[in-house]
């Protein structure tokens, strides 16, 4: 699954810290036109509705009572607008009782 399956959820595990960790898997080239932010938007809020629905109680039982974490991996160094953008959504996701953070995947051809 990846970032275009807005309303699937793409990977969903445990961390070593026992956190709740569901990953969005991003390998689109950021766009002048920030189509792949709407994209990244609706992907987040699916997230956030998973969880606070509880029907991530239903796929993941042991995540009762365990923080989430919704981790962005993305191919694509984040543009300056994106950044911006996933600062604010940090800022949301975290007054909702949950974090967000991101990451390059690291390239293994080189």
């Amino acid at each position: 699954m990846t970032i275009e399956q807005t309303d699937k959820i793409d990977f969903i595990g445990e961390n070593e810290s026992g956190n709740i960790v569901l990953t969005v898997s991003d390998h689109l080239e950021w766009d002048k036109e920030n189509e792949k932010l709407l994209l990244l938007q609706e992907k987040i809020n699916s997230y956030l509705a998973f969880i606070e629905s509880d029907e991530i109680l239903e796929h993941y039982p042991n995540s009762k009572y365990k923080a989430y974490i919704i981790n962005i991996v993305s191919k694509y160094k984040p543009t300056e607008e994106a950044e911006k953008f996933l600062n604010l959504a940090k800022e949301t996701i975290i007054e909702a009782g949950f974090n967000l953070k991101w990451e390059l995947l690291e390239d293994t051809n080189e």
